[in-house]
């Protein structure tokens, strides 16, 4: 087994996923501490349909795919902040709505122009083949740019993912870091539909930082072991995607799952003894 795993770095395309996952993970993961505790653990989701919407209509048109995307994806999170708060509409309803409504207009698009070819495919259940030089040179700017930012940023984010009310009294421009988390999120969700797909993204945001709140107190901690967990998870679910020629985004996902659940015995296990 482990001369098969050493076969993954004589493949281009297998360097490439690694590099991309690796830092889309982390990317994921310092988010979805943030996103969860702020109930907007959703908008991956929201933003990946609109993602996929993005992409289908930039194939019909012949552009870049990821050109597009991006700046709807951040679009569509501006939008969405500002219907929570602005608007009856509430976040779950508002990303619900965005769901249902993207994913009409993406499918409508691909069966006006070519059909479900096999790139769009890629692009919904995820393709550690779909990852071209060119999209791992995005991805590494973009993914830097991210991290460098979510640094910089960090005790704002803090402050606004903890008591957004209090923030506001002492003078913290709340809106405006809100629009950063959603900004760093929607690129984030971009870059990592190439591997895990559309329909599956969502889950790397979500799954390691819920499984780190099992055994963590404080919020930088969270954040770490969601990131070591968001990495752990992706390596062995793209090695078990190789040896066993199963999707990558699913064994991924299977294995951020079965990381939760041994967690959950971990803390109910401490909660036992304490």
């Amino acid at each position: 087994m482990l001369n098969s795993l050493l076969k993954m770095f004589q493949y281009d395309f297998m360097i490439r996923a690694l590099v991309v996952g690796g830092l889309v993970s982390l990317c994921s993961a310092l988010l979805g501490t943030s996103l969860v505790l702020k109930r907007y653990s959703m908008i991956g989701d929201g933003l990946s349909h609109v993602g996929f919407a993005a992409l289908a209509i930039a194939y019909a048109l012949n552009f870049a795919p990821m050109s597009v995307s991006i700046p709807v994806c951040v679009i569509a999170a501006f939008f969405l902040l500002q219907l929570e708060e602005s608007s009856k509409i509430k976040g779950d309803a508002a990303t619900a709505l965005l769901c249902s409504g993207a994913l009409a207009v993406g499918v409508m698009t691909i069966s006006l122009t070519s059909g479900m070819n096999t790139d769009v495919c890629n692009y919904m259940f995820g393709s550690i083949l779909a990852i071209s030089p060119s999209d791992l040179r995005l991805s590494v700017v973009l993914s830097v740019v991210v991290l460098f930012l979510y640094i910089v940023f960090y005790p704002r984010i803090f402050a606004v993912t903890f008591d957004e009310t209090f923030a506001k009294a002492s003078g913290t421009n709340t809106r405006f870091y809100n629009m950063v988390l959603a900004f760093l999120t929607s690129i984030t969700i971009v870059l990592g539909m190439r591997m895990m797909g559309t329909l599956l993204i969502s889950s790397l945001i979500v799954f390691p930082s819920i499984t780190a709140m099992r055994v963590c107190k404080n919020f930088l901690s969270t954040i770490i072991l969601a990131a070591v967990l968001s990495l752990f998870g992706f390596i062995v679910g793209i090695s078990l995607s190789f040896l066993y020629s199963i999707p990558t985004g699913a064994s991924i996902v299977i294995v951020d799952m079965i990381l939760f659940f041994v967690f959950l015995g971990v803390e109910a296990v401490r909660n036992r003894k304490s």
